[in-house]
C-alpha cells in the first residue's frame, strides 16, 4: 500500500502495533495489581486509587448479574464525568454487558428513543436525571434504574453541603427509595460482594460499546465497537504519546465519558496506562484554570472551544498552567491561532487530530514532539490506512485533489446496531466511508475541508439537523423548516433554524424557543431563528440547506 505518511513517524512509534487479544476491563485488573493503592480518579477533593476502582467495578457487575444481565445485554450509562461514570463502564464490562453511553443532557424524546433502539433494561443515572428516565420507563423495555448523586464521591463536608447547591441551582432534590425496580449505587456498594466473574469474551467480535451517532437520515445510530476496536485505538494513542510514562501522568478528564473521544482519549488511556484522572462533572472555565493549577495535570484532551474559551478568561494570565505537557484536539477545527496561543500560555504542545465514533475514534493527528502541520489533521496512525476517493471517478483521488477520505483500520467499527443497509453503505470492503472531503498533500499529512453530511458539530457536540426539524415541525404554526450549522467564531457551528409560518399564524423566536427546549437537549435547540415567506428549493422540491449556509458565508465575508 501507498503510505507515505510512515516516512515522517520518528523512530519511537512504529508503523504498525501487535495488538494483545484482550477485554477493556482486563487493563482495569491489571492497574490494579500492579499499582493498587496509587490515585486512579481524582474527583472534586475525593480520590479513589485503582484497587478501589476495580473492587467498586466487580461490586457492580456483581450486582448487575443479580438483576439478570448475560453477555451481550445492553445497559445504559447517563451519567456525567464522575468516578461513578467510570465504576459503571467497567461494571458492565465485567459482567459481560455491552455499554450504551447516553447523554445526561437528552429530554425524554431523545432518551426513549435511544432506550427502545438499544434494548437497554437497566440504566444508570443520576438523582437529578431520575424523574426524566422514569417518565420513559413505561414506553421503553427498561425495568431497573440505578441511581447515584453527585455528592456520593464528594469528600466530607462537601457531600453535606452538596444536596444545598443543587437546589439553588437546579430548583430540585430528589430522594429515591431503595427498593423495587430502584436501586441506589450507594446501596449496591455496600450489599454487593468483590466477586471476580468468568465471562466467555471474544475481544475481536464481541461487542463493548453502542456508541449513538447520526447522519443526514433519521436518529442517531448506535456504532458498534468491539473489545478490539476499542483495546487498539487505545493502543495506538499509548504508542503516538510516546514521551508519556505510564503510571506517571495526570490527564484533566472535561471531555464528558458519553462522547467517544473523551472515552478513549481520557478514560480508556488512562486505566491502560494506570495515569490518574482528574475529572470534572462540567466544564466551567474558572473551575478547571485553578484545577490545573491546583491538580496539575500534564495531559489535556480537549476539543477547540474548550482550549478558547479558557484563553478567552479575563484572568487566565493569574493562573499556572505550565504542568500541561500534551493536548490533541478533536470533535471540530482547531484555528491555528488557538493552536498558537494555547502553546504559548501552557508551555506545552498542542496539536489537531481527525476521527469518528465509527473508528474509535481516532484515525489521523499531527504528531505533538515532531513535525506538524498547522491547519492540517496529522497523518494515519500506526495499522491504519486512509485516502481519497475523486467525487468526479470514484477511484483514489490525485494528491491535492479534493474527494471522499476513506479509513481502515483495527479501530473501525463492526456496523451500526440492527441497520444493515446504513452500515453496507459506508463500510466496503473493510473501508469506511467517512462522508468528510478533504486532500491529501504529497508527504501524506491530511486536510479537512468540508463535510458531505449536513451534520452540525456545535461546541464539539455532534447534531443532526433531521431530528431539529421533526421536532420543529411538529408546532402547529410552522410550514418548512430547514435547520442548518452557520459559521460561529466561538462553537466552531451555531444552530439556525428558518422557518415558514402557516398562513395567518403568528409565530416568534421566543415561542419556538421554549417549544424546542421541551423537547431537544440544549446543545441542539437553534440559538437562531430567521422566518422567510419561503425557502431555496431544488425542482423537486428538496430544500436546499446548502445554499443558506453559503448565504450565511457570503454576509460574513462581507
Amino acid at each position: 500500500m501507498n503510505k507515505p505518511w510512515l516516512s515522517l513517524y520518528p523512530s519511537e512509534i512504529p508503523h504498525e502495533i501487535d495488538f494483545e487479544q484482550r477485554t477493556l476491563q482486563s487493563y482495569l485488573k491489571e492497574a490494579a495489581i500492579e499499582h493498587p493503592s496509587k490515585t486512579a480518579i481524582h474527583f472534586l477533593g475525593k480520590k479513589l486509587t485503582f484497587q478501589e476502582l476495580y473492587d467498586q467495578s466487580l461490586k457492580l457487575a456483581n450486582y448487575l448479574r443479580d438483576l439478570g444481565v448475560k453477555k451481550g445485554d445492553r445497559v445504559s450509562i447517563m451519567l456525567p464525568n464522575c468516578p461513578q461514570a467510570v465504576i459503571s463502564y467497567y461494571g458492565v464490562l465485567f459482567a459481560g454487558g455491552i455499554v450504551v453511553q447516553t447523554n445526561p443532557l437528552y429530554m425524554e424524546r431523545e432518551l426513549e428513543y435511544q432506550i427502545n433502539d438499544s434494548g437497554s433494561q437497566i440504566i444508570i443515572t443520576l438523582d437529578i436525571l431520575y424523574p426524566r428516565v422514569s417518565k420513559v420507563k413505561a414506553l421503553t423495555k427498561l425495568k431497573d434504574i440505578i441511581v447515584t448523586g453527585i455528592k456520593d464521591y464528594l469528600p466530607f463536608p462537601k457531600n453535606m453541603l452538596y444536596p444545598f447547591v443543587q437546589k439553588k441551582q437546579y430548583g430540585i432534590v430528589v430522594k429515591v427509595e431503595h427498593n423495587g425496580e430502584n436501586h441506589l449505587f450507594t446501596e449496591v456498594m455496600k450489599e454487593s460482594q468483590v466477586n471476580e466473574i468468568d465471562v466467555d469474551i471474544d475481544p475481536e467480535n464481541d461487542l463493548a460499546l453502542l456508541q449513538y451517532t447520526g447522519g443526514t437520515t433519521g436518529f442517531p445510530k448506535g456504532v458498534m465497537l468491539t473489545h478490539m476496536n476499542l483495546v487498539s485505538n487505545t493502543t495506538m494513542s499509548v504508542k503516538w504519546m510516546y514521551k508519556c510514562k505510564r503510571a506517571q501522568e495526570k490527564v484533566i478528564g472535561i471531555l464528558p465519558f458519553f462522547h467517544v473521544y473523551g472515552m478513549t482519549a481520557v478514560m480508556n488511556l488512562s486505566i491502560m496506562q494506570a495515569f490518574e484522572m482528574v475529572l470534572l462533572p462540567k466544564f466551567d472555565p474558572e473551575t478547571t484554570l485553578k484545577t490545573i493549577q491546583k491538580e496539575k495535570p500534564t495531559l489535556f484532551p480537549g476539543a477547540p472551544t474548550i482550549y478558547i474559551a479558557l484563553l478567552n478568561h479575563p484572568d487566565i494570565q493569574k493562573y499556572d498552567l505550565s504542568s500541561i505537557d500534551s493536548c490533541i484536539s478533536g470533535s471540530a477545527a482547531l484555528p491555528v491561532e488557538v493552536q498558537e496561543q494555547f502553546e504559548r500560555v501552557t508551555g506545552g504542545k498542542l496539536v489537531e487530530g481527525y476521527g469518528l465514533s465509527e473508528a474509535s475514534p481516532v484515525t489521523h493527528a499531527n504528531f505533538l514532539w515532531d513535525e506538524r502541520v498547522p491547519g492540517s489533521v496529522g497523518i494515519p496512525w500506526p495499522n491504519t490506512d486512509s485516502k481519497i476517493i475523486s467525487m468526479e471517478t470514484g477511484e483514489e483521488a490525485q494528491v491535492n485533489e479534493i474527494g471522499e477520505i476513506v479509513v481502515t483500520g483495527p479501530q473501525i467499527m463492526k456496523g451500526y446496531w440492527n441497520r444493515k443497509e446504513e452500515t453496507e453503505a459506508v463500510l466496503k470492503d473493510g473501508w469506511l466511508l467517512t462522508g468528510d472531503l478533504g486532500y491529501m498533500d504529497e508527504r501524506g499529512f491530511f486536510y479537512v475541508v468540508d463535510r458531505k453530511k449536513d451534520m452540525i458539530i456545535a461546541g464539539g457536540f455532534n447534531i443532526y439537523p433531521r431530528e431539529i426539524e421533526e421536532v420543529l415541525y411538529e408546532h402547529e404554526k410552522v410550514q418548512e423548516v430547514v435547520v442548518a450549522g452557520i459559521p460561529d467564531p466561538y462553537r466552531g457551528e451555531t444552530v439556525k433554524a428558518y422557518v415558514v409560518k402557516k398562513q395567518g399564524t403568528t409565530l416568534n423566536e421566543e415561542e419556538l424557543d421554549v417549544y424546542a427546549r421541551k423537547h431537544l437537549a440544549a446543545y441542539k435547540v437553534p440559538r437562531l431563528y430567521e422566518f422567510r415567506d419561503e425557502l431555496p428549493k431544488t425542482a423537486v422540491g428538496k430544500i436546499l440547506r446548502r445554499a443558506l449556509i453559503e448565504e450565511e458565508k457570503q454576509k460574513i465575508a462581507k
